[in-house]
């Protein structure tokens, strides 16, 4: 329990105290996955997907979940060398998504939410596949599952919850929306 608060409130606080950034660096260059991601990609999106939003306001420790989401909330979203991400609800506007006014944010790194910071600590969850040992997947994400910043992703699983009402989702299935 205490390793998903540090890694959400390493995240929030990151995205508070980062605001807009000019770089455009998410991390080292990739390569190709050294694990099979075929047990995880799932052909057909799972049906009772919640946003991340309603997905926080209702599930409870151990519920099985099917969370709608957005890759970001960060600079870097990614845990490195994991296959674990943070995801962030859809009605939440990137600073790359136009407003009603037809404004956009200028930011260069659009995935860390800075023009709506306020509303993240709310509308975010961490995603994080595991091995049969119960163990973080020892691949990056992006390599894993060739997903990149602000894709939308459908993921299904297990909630945890920890203290302070975080929502982490223990996926055993991921569904990539193009």
């Amino acid at each position: 329990m205490k390793i998903y608060f540090e890694l959400i409130l390493v995240s929030i606080v990151t995205v508070m105290f980062a605001g807009c950034s000019n770089s455009t660096d998410t991390g080292p260059a990739l390569s190709k996955a050294k694990v099979d991601p075929a047990p995880y990609l799932l052909s057909a999106e799972p049906e009772g997907g919640l946003d991340v939003i309603a997905a926080r306001e209702s599930a409870k420790d151990d519920d099985t979940v099917v969370v709608i989401g957005r890759v970001g909330g960060g600079l870097n979203p990614w845990v490195e060398s994991r296959a674990a991400f943070q995801i962030v609800d859809p009605s939440i506007l990137a600073c790359s998504d136009e407003t009603p006014e037809g404004e956009t944010c200028a930011c260069k790194t659009p995935w860390d939410y800075c023009c709506e910071t306020d509303k993240l600590p709310n509308a975010m969850a961490l995603v994080r596949f595991e091995d049969n040992q119960g163990k973080v997947v020892l691949e990056d994400a992006r390599n894993l599952f060739g997903i990149k910043e602000l894709q939308t992703v459908v993921v299904k699983g297990i909630a945890k919850r920890d203290e302070v009402g975080n929502l982490t989702v223990i996926a055993d299935g991921i569904y990539l929306r193009n």
